[in-house]
């Protein structure tokens, strides 16, 4: 993919550029919104940014990008190429924007490495830089034609379920006539917010029930402290919004879906706020009647703080072959136990498929286990809320 020469340029400045990748996302994103203040306010989370979050997953992605081109030339990176357009599909990013983040990534680079930065290395890094925004704007191209690029649209709320003292299901239907491109289980929409200070901060949740009908279904957890860009929109969405509110929502987006034959085995496991998408992977398995084994693993700190855990349940009795396991930190109750995830007495079948959200330690725990236990790394599949700092480390 790349050419020889930039390639062994890209390779003899990996170390220097990887050194300072972390002060240079940091002066590109000063740049690009002291140029561009709109994009804070509207476009990025200012939550991420606040926290460094989307910095350290840019710097994380453009180096595993770099490095793969280098050690698989004849491959492209399409799992992290396809994260990463899913969700730029679900903002709403447009190509002319790669121009100008490319202006000021690249006014970075030459601040950060000075005279470092010949006319070829320039060249070389630039190159990268294109491979990776072109690939990117043609997945994401596909992806808006797919949706008939139809953008955010009004959907009003019909009902607002209280789930636990932090979690509120939300469940809409279209404020107008055009009919809802259907989803598939594990994906989510972007919720566009207006706040107080004017700004549209946009935020991805988790569609937490089954394909198929009118209705749209997320559950959003609120983050305490709503007096910082952390918690201000799903602060703002606890307080505020009601039925019969009107809400922006994007289409569908996301490459963690169910993808599993009518009798193969299936492990859904989640912990806190990362039930949602395994909610609806376990709809959508009770509504096509799936014959072979589910098993169903969630840790939480309580029962009292585990959302949609009656819609686990129910869904699970409705299938043939199902196990439930919940594991709580206190207050576990009766048939639950005590403690973290621990997978040492889950049966785990042979040609499983899991899918896995959560926070990252937990997933990270749970894959090795899974894998330590026979199911393939291919077939372990996993959603982060926010950056994905995961699969930018490689």
């Amino acid at each position: 993919m790349l050419t020889e020469q930039s390639a062994a340029t890209v390779r003899a400045t990996l170390p220097a550029v990887g050194a300072a990748i972390g002060e240079i996302t940091e002066r590109f994103y000063a740049r690009l919104f002291t140029a561009h203040p709109d994009l804070l306010r509207d476009l990025f989370n200012r939550g991420n940014q606040a926290a460094g979050t989307q910095r350290q997953a840019l710097a994380g992605s453009i180096a595993a990008f770099a490095v793969h081109l280098l050690d698989h030339p004849e491959q492209r990176p399409d799992a992290m190429l396809g994260r990463i357009a899913h969700k730029h599909a679900s903002l709403g990013v447009s190509p002319e924007q790669y121009k100008v983040v490319h202006e000021h990534l690249f006014a970075a680079i030459a601040e950060v490495l000075g005279e470092a930065v010949t006319p070829e290395v320039a060249a070389a890094w630039d190159e990268v830089y294109w491979l990776m925004a072109n690939a990117l704007v043609a997945i994401e191209k596909r992806l808006y034609e797919e949706s008939g690029e139809r953008g955010f649209g009004a959907w009003e709320v019909v009902e607002r379920v209280e789930e636990t003292a932090d979690v509120a299901t939300f469940r809409l239907r279209p404020a107008d006539d055009r009919p809802p491109r259907d989803f598939r289980a594990g994906q989510y929409v972007s919720v566009r917010v207006e706040l107080p200070d004017g700004a549209r901060q946009i935020r991805q949740y988790s569609l937490s029930g089954a394909p198929g009908g009118t209705l749209r279904q997320f559950s959003v957890k609120r983050v305490h402290g709503g007096a910082t860009p952390d918690g201000e929109v799903s602060n703002r969405l606890h307080a505020r919004v009601r039925p019969g509110d009107v809400l922006e929502l994007s289409e569908p987006y996301g490459d963690l879906v169910l993808d599993a034959g009518p009798d193969t085995p299936v492990l859904l496991a989640s912990a806190g706020i990362g039930v949602t998408p395994m909610a609806a992977m376990l709809a959508d398995l009770a509504a096509t009647g799936h014959r072979g084994p589910v098993t169903v693993v969630h840790g939480d700190r309580s029962p009292a703080d585990h959302a949609l855990r009656s819609d686990l349940e129910t869904y699970a009795a409705k299938l043939p072959d199902a196990s439930v396991h919940f594991f709580y930190e206190r207050d576990a109750g009766p048939g639950h136990r005590t403690g973290l995830v621990d997978l040492s007495d889950v049966a785990v079948r042979p040609g499983t498929r899991a899918y896995l959200c959560g926070p990252l330690p937990f997933m990270r725990a749970v894959r090795g286990r899974l894998i330590e236990r026979g199911v393939a790394p291919a077939d372990v599949h996993y959603e982060v809320f926010g950056p994905d700092l995961w699969l930018a480390r490689g």
